[in-house]
């Protein structure tokens, strides 16, 4: 049995929640979600600049774990603008 999931620690709250290409319906169009934490771990790392462990610090989870994070994160952000997917933060994760 894995070991329970610890609470992540975020502070930044997105302005929007919902981002797609212009000029496609979204009915028409798939949805990439990212949560909470992914959201934190882009934010801190890619916007605020910071380091790895910095980052891992701030959320209160250890360097490993949060470079899984982050990965999941930008391999998902990569895949909504790549493939012209609609990207939707998940606020009920904050």
């Amino acid at each position: 049995m894995p070991r329970p999931r610890g609470r992540r620690r975020i502070r930044g709250m997105p302005r929007a929640d919902y981002y797609k290409p212009a000029g496609i319906p979204v009915r028409e169009i798939e949805v990439v979600v990212i949560t909470g934490e992914e959201f934190e771990a882009l934010r801190l790392k890619d916007k605020e600049g910071l380091e790895q462990n910095e980052c891992a610090e701030k959320m209160q989870v250890s360097q490993p774990t949060f470079h899984r994070i982050i990965t999941t994160a930008r391999k998902k952000v990569s895949e909504a603008i790549i493939e012209g997917k609609a990207l939707r933060i998940d606020r009920e994760s904050f």
